[in-house]
C-alpha cells in the first residue's frame, strides 16, 4: 500500500481495484485479473499460472526506544524476555529460535496475536514488543533506523507470488500493473542488498 501511489504516477489512466481477502479467487469474469499470494508451501493453484516474485525471510525486529528501555539482546534466548508479537500463529517464532539454536522449552509461547505483517509491524514501531519481521516489508525502516535487527539470524518463511489464469493473456492495464509489481519487488530486493 505505501508504495501504490508510485503506480498512479506512472499510470494515473488506470484505476486500481484492491480487496484484502484470505479466500483464494478463481478468476471468474466478475473477479480481479491478478492475485498476489504469500505462501509457504504452495507454487501452484488451481487453474492458473504463478510467477515467484520473492522468496520471504524474516528476523527480529524492534524499536531503538524498546531496545534502550528493556533488558540487553547479547544471545537469542535473551528475546524472550520480551514481548513477542505474533503473526496468525506461534509457528514464526518457534521457526526462528529453532535456527538460533534455542529449545522450545527455553523461551515461553506467549505475546499478542495479530492479524497479519503490518499491524506486527506497526506494533514494533510503536514500541510493543518484538516483532518477526519480513525483511522485504520492513527495509526502509531498517535503512531508516526505525527498527533494529539485534541478531543477523534469518528464517525462510514463504514466497510471495503474482497470480493469473493466464500471465501471457493479460488485459493491457493488469499487464501494466504486473510489470510494476515486478519491477517493484526487484527493487526491493536490491535496496534489502545494501542495507
Amino acid at each position: 500500500m505505501p508504495r501504490l501511489n508510485r503506480f498512479r504516477e506512472l499510470r494515473p489512466d488506470i484505476d486500481v481495484s484492491l480487496e484484502v481477502d484470505p479466500r483464494l479467487i478463481e478468476f471468474r469474469s466478475d473477479q480481479p485479473e491478478l492475485a498476489l499470494r504469500f505462501s509457504a508451501h504452495a507454487t501452484t493453484w488451481p487453474r492458473s499460472e504463478a510467477e515467484q516474485l520473492a522468496s520471504v525471510v524474516d528476523s527480529p525486529v524492534l524499536s531503538p526506544a524498546l531496545l534502550a528501555s528493556g533488558p540487553a539482546l547479547e544471545k537469542p534466548i535473551d528475546l524472550g524476555r520480551y514481548t513477542l508479537l505474533h503473526e496468525e500463529s506461534r509457528q514464526g517464532w518457534a521457526r526462528w529460535f529453532e535456527a538460533a539454536g534455542v529449545t522450545a522449552e527455553a523461551v515461553p509461547a506467549r505475546g499478542p496475536m495479530l492479524a497479519d505483517a503490518s499491524l506486527s509491524k506497526q506494533a514494533a514501531l510503536l514500541g510493543h514488543g518484538v516483532a518477526l519481521g519480513d525483511l522485504l516489508q520492513i527495509g526502509e525502516e531498517l535503512a531508516s533506523g526505525a527498527l533494529i535487527k539485534p541478531f543477523d539470524i534469518d528464517v525462510a518463511s514463504g514466497a510471495y507470488w503474482l497470480v493469473a489464469r493466464s500471465l501471457n493473456d493479460l488485459s493491457e492495464p493488469a499487464r501494466a500493473f504486473a510489470d510494476w509489481i515486478r519491477a517493484e519487488f526487484a527493487e526491493n530486493r536490491r535496496f534489502l542488498a545494501e542495507v
